[in-house]
């Protein structure tokens, strides 16, 4: 349910009203392309899970369906943001994601073995970085504070996916010190950038309440991403949990980003009437 203006936080109501001369009469839709970027920049590294996962022969099935709807989603996303490939601010950006979504697609297509492994891990962080770019280049026309929030929200799922990743990596045979390095870097980063989500004064009522079960979920997640070293003695629990949990918390900021558009878009609303 849309929030009325007059329970928003006063600085996202004032950034808002303050913005609206110069912003696109088409504002709100400027979060939905932050949340479709974000959600290319998540799922880059989920389908990269979700391959290592199949790879494992965890629920091999259900986990090569969940690529097939994800690669569809991410299809989807493309189409979105097609508008952005003729934009001469984007345009370079923007082609590059496309690229490597097509080769990476491609890749997932085949059935999971180790040699096609390491090609999808290294795409994965690839697309990941060209679309926090694309992201970056959407939000700067945002021009309030929710572009950052949303930012926020889409990197720490895909900071989640990433650190299920690398934990699956490890599990397949990559235990290097690299990927271990790797792991406890993404964790940190994870709990420091949700602490940064859940401070913001720019909050409202709704997105603390979808961010609090992202923080319960958290918990969960973090405890099974811990037991890297002791899944070997558990019949693979540890590494269940892992797929199982990260998919779930992922859902949750999902839902926290879906808030922060509803958020945004109600207020340019408000102020507009």
């Amino acid at each position: 349910m849309f929030l009325a203006l007059a329970v928003l936080p006063p600085a996202l109501s004032a950034a808002v009203q303050e913005n609206l001369p110069v912003t696109r009469p088409d504002a709100a839709a400027v979060a939905q392309d932050i949340a479709s970027a974000g959600r290319l920049r998540a799922q880059s590294q989920r389908l990269a899970k979700l391959y290592q996962q199949a790879g494992l022969g965890i629920n091999t099935e259900a986990t090569l369906q969940q690529i097939a709807q994800g690669s569809a989603e991410m299809d989807g996303e493309f189409a979105n943001l097609a508008r952005y490939g003729r934009k001469s601010s984007a345009q370079r950006v923007y082609g590059r994601c496309d690229g490597l979504w097509r080769e990476l697609r491609a890749l997932l297509k085949n059935r999971p073995a180790r040699a096609g492994m390491e090609r999808v891990n290294q795409l994965g962080d690839e697309m990941m970085i060209a679309s926090g770019k694309l992201t970056l280049v959407i939000e700067a026309e945002a021009e309030t504070p929710v572009g950052r929030l949303l930012d926020l929200s889409s990197r720490l799922n895909m900071l989640a996916q990433r650190l299920a990743r690398l934990y699956l990596q490890a599990q397949a045979g990559d235990a290097t010190q690299g990927v271990r390095v790797d792991i406890e870097q993404a964790r940190r980063e994870f709990a420091a950038g949700l602490g940064e989500l859940d401070s913001a004064r720019d909050n409202t009522p709704s997105s603390r309440a979808a961010l609090s079960l992202a923080r319960n979920q958290w918990v969960f997640f973090d405890i099974a991403i811990s037991q890297l070293n002791a899944s070997a003695r558990d019949d693979g629990k540890a590494v269940r949990n892992v797929a199982t949990s990260s998919e779930r918390i992922g859902q949750m900021l999902d839902d926290a980003s879906a808030q922060y558009v509803r958020d945004y878009a109600e207020v340019v609303r408000q102020a507009r009437r």
